[in-house]
């Protein structure tokens, strides 16, 4: 079986009209007809129109709402079904009965934090027309995956080449996978280690607080005890599955693992006031994993009383950035804090119980049979305190550890949340959706009335004792949770009289927020790129949306700024040529600098050397890098920790990393410093996460070439990762949104809708995400038309397709 075989658009079953059919243009003022395929599927209550456009946009017309949502789970089966099938079965931790007893490890992490409450109580909680529209993605995604079993020819190329076939969902399965996270555990247990040296106060160099916190041991806590071992099965779900001759990183790319620096978001609101057009702008361009599968998919949803446009998350129902007919949305992440960590004593006479509240209490325990392909299914235990899932339990040492987590709360169900927000109608509807959002959030919101907000939304825990969440502590009841809060207490702003509102994952916590009774985050990120933003808005009575869209593409870097007007007036002759290079330079990261590679290999080389001189050996593992502002900080001040003359001890440093970041350029780049480029060190390559196996390598060739400008810290975000320079993450997707004025609305999604090499839509924005090209969304149904280049409709099967 030839892999192109497989027809246009992922290969869909559906009857063409004629081999020869053409796409649709104007030819000559000729309208010229268009692909028509047709196809009887269960589980639709009546046609089902999919208009896909010139980028494979599927534009999806329905006549009830669940139907809409039923195509949109059935298109991103159609042209993502592996990404969209391997999430699931993690999810629900039966990768080993598709992929051996290698996944076993994994299937038990996941399996660990599945809801163990009343899942139909659950699903009683959900409103019934969400519910509806739930139960109708599921079915979609369910309906493609009945297609390709039928036709084998029609399954990705995934399956054949690693003999498996997708796995059905439930919309159960929305209620019972809540997701085995570390979430920022280890920075708990870093904290404790750190303390257990008496170096608590080194942990501002690698993330400090923001606000501003004194950390403090939990009262009982012996700190001595802790280590990374306290994870338990954890540090399986966070790994790489076991594919191929080495372990392959993948993981959701809606949650890479990221260091402190990494993760986040950019969004602003301009109001009508202070925008060019007249009406809102809403810019959004969420942060996410480069280099494996993309992460987003862009669908339009229409029915009666449904029009929402956007990217979703492949295996999400609903659009989770975008626009509606009435009001655009976007989001950035508030890291809200939703774990912690307790540590148990166990009963000596019998290790099946903890102390608790003076006594001693029972762990629940729950066994799942886990299938495993090629050898005997396993049955395994897993224990549950209540605090949470148990992730390491020690009878020899008396000792366990739990985890608390909002996303095994009742309720917090956040496969329901996007339907909820597609559907809402206003500001108002919307703040009665955010009941089913659990996950951390700054939601943005402009409506075509001229109104334009922000919400702080998702649940946060309420403790007691005090704690913070910034340590582990003692399961012993004094630190429990008590309960939790919801978007209704925490921040929000509504046309605020600026005229714009922005936030990039800063610390935007208003002062008058209790954080003494309420503790809600402390792991916001350098404000680098809130400041850019703000510094661009501020300077523009008029925005536009050519300027959104120019703002999503800066690379004027902050830290580069601060840097360099650091550089010693004296330096020694080796670091010269470095010193002369920086100091005139625009300080801008764009691809074609040599000056911002050189600038990237001197930022790594000083981190290094600082602290190798500030932090002890014997907390060196526990420091690993060094936030950039405390970097800038440390120079700037001449910390003391640098030695008795500090001044002195900082000079030396900064000359050594000038005369070596030289050296390592000429290493990576060549002799030649005309021939140096950001973006040669820079590149931006997407591989199938499965590449290392030969077979998958070879039919899914990777999409390269590109250079990128940027880092972590300018607004246009390409990661650098902790070792290279290559892009690791970024926004991957981009939105700038003309309120009302829908058709003008620009997007991108690297690298295109498809994840099939014989699409066209396998890499078509991949190039113009490089440069920078925005694209126009199609939205309106004249404008839609005008762009379409393929049609199916979708019968129920209980009525004939038409010829």
């Amino acid at each position: 079986m030839k892999l192109n075989r497989r027809i246009f658009l992922g290969g869909t079953a559906l009857v063409l009209t004629t081999a020869a059919a053409a796409r649709a243009m104007q030819t000559n003022g000729v309208r010229v007809k268009l692909p028509e395929r047709r196809r009887q599927v269960a589980g639709i209550a009546g046609q089902i129109e999919i208009v896909d456009d010139r980028f494979g946009v599927p534009h999806i017309r329905a006549t009830t709402k669940a139907d809409a949502f039923f195509g949109q789970g059935y298109t991103v089966a159609r042209d993502r079904l592996f990404q969209l099938d391997l999430g699931h079965r993690r999810a629900m931790g039966r990768l080993a009965e598709a992929f051996g007893p290698a996944f076993v490890a994994n299937d038990h992490a996941e399996r660990l934090f599945h809801y163990r409450g009343d899942l139909d109580a659950e699903l009683a909680k959900v409103p019934a027309e969400v519910l509806a529209c739930a139960r109708g993605y599921v079915a979609g995604v369910n309906a493609r995956i009945d297609e390709v079993i039928a036709d084998p020819d029609l399954l990705p190329a995934e399956y054949r080449i690693l003999g498996a076939r997708p796995m059905k969902w439930d919309v159960r399965d929305l209620v019972l996978q809540r997701g085995a996270s570390i979430g920022n555990i280890d920075d708990e247990i870093r904290r404790a280690r750190l303390a257990a040296l008496g170096m608590l106060e080194l942990d501002t160099l690698v993330a400090p607080l923001r606000p501003a916190w004194r950390l403090r041991v939990p009262d009982g806590l012996d700190v001595a005890s802790i280590s990374e071992r306290d994870l338990g099965v954890l540090v399986t779900a966070e790994g790489a599955l076991p594919f191929g001759a080495t372990p392959s990183p993948v993981r959701d790319p809606d949650a890479p693992s990221t260091g402190p620096d990494n993760a986040g978001s950019n969004a602003w609101t301009v109001g009508p006031g202070r925008s060019a057009t007249g009406r809102p702008i809403l810019a959004n361009d969420p942060h996410l994993g480069i280099g494996g599968f993309a992460p987003r998919h862009v669908a339009h949803l229409t029915a009666p009383g449904l029009d929402v446009i956007g990217g979703g998350s492949p295996g999400l129902p609903g659009i989770m950035q975008g626009h509606t007919d009435r009001f655009a949305f976007g989001r950035t992440n508030s890291h809200n804090d939703q774990n912690d960590l307790f540590i148990l004593e166990l009963d000596p006479a019998d290790p099946e119980r903890y102390r608790h509240a003076g006594g001693w209490k029972r762990f629940a325990t729950v066994e799942e049979t886990i299938a495993v392909k090629g050898a005997p299914a396993q049955t395994i235990r897993m224990r549950y305190s209540v605090h949470g899932p148990v992730l390491r339990h020690d009878a020899a040492a008396r000792r366990a550890t739990a985890m608390s987590s909002v996303t095994m709360m009742p309720g917090a169900m956040g496969g329901f949340a996007m339907i909820a927000i597609n559907l809402a109608r206003d500001w108002e509807d919307l703040k009665q959706a955010f009941r089913l959002h659990p996950s951390p959030t700054n939601f943005h919101y402009a409506d075509i009335d001229g109104n334009h907000g922000w919400q702080v939304i998702g649940m946060a825990p309420l403790r007691k004792g005090g704690h913070d969440g910034l340590l582990p502590a003692p399961g012993d009841g004094r630190y429990d949770w008590t309960g939790r809060i919801g978007a209704e207490a925490l921040p929000r702003e509504y046309n605020p009289a600026r005229g714009w509102f922005a936030s990039a994952n800063q610390d935007n916590i208003p002062p008058d927020y209790p954080m003494r009774e309420r503790p809600l985050a402390f792991s916001f990120r350098e404000p680098y790129r809130y400041e850019r933003i703000v510094e661009v808005l501020e300077a523009q009575p008029r925005h536009g949306i050519a300027d959104s869209a120019a703002l999503q593409q800066d690379v004027l870097s902050t830290p580069a700024r601060q840097l360099v007007a650091l550089i010693p007036a004296k330096v020694s002759d080796a670091a010269t040529p470095t010193a002369a290079m920086l100091r005139g330079w625009d300080r801008q990261l764009g691809a074609g600098s040599a000056a911002a590679a050189l600038f990237r290999i001197l930022w790594a080389d000083l981190g290094t050397r600082i602290l190798d001189t500030v932090v002890p050996p014997a907390a060196r593992e526990l420091v690993p890098s060094i936030a950039a502002g405390e970097l800038i900080r440390v120079m700037r001040d001449a910390d003391p920790r640098l030695g008795a003359n500090p001044a002195a001890v900082r000079d030396r440093l900064f000359d050594q990393a000038l005369a070596s970041a030289w050296a390592e350029a000429v290493k990576l780049m060549g002799p030649d410093p005309a021939t140096w480029r950001w973006g040669k060190l820079h590149q931006v390559r997407i591989a199938h996460p499965l590449a290392r196996i030969p077979a998958i390598a070879a039919a899914f060739p990777p999409i390269e070439g590109g250079e990128s400008g940027g880092d972590n810290y300018t607004v246009n975000a390409r990661w650098v990762p902790s070792r290279g320079y290559r892009t690791s993450g970024g926004a991957s997707y981009l939105q700038v949104i003309d309120v009302g004025n829908w058709d003008d609305s620009l997007y991108l999604n690297l690298p295109g809708q498809s994840a099939d090499p014989a699409s066209p839509h396998y890499r078509d924005h991949y190039s113009p995400w490089i440069t920078g090209q925005m694209q126009k969304l199609p939205f309106s149904r004249n404008a839609v038309e005008k762009a379409a280049q393929a049609r199916t409709t979708l019968m129920p099967r209980n009525k004939e397709p038409a010829e």
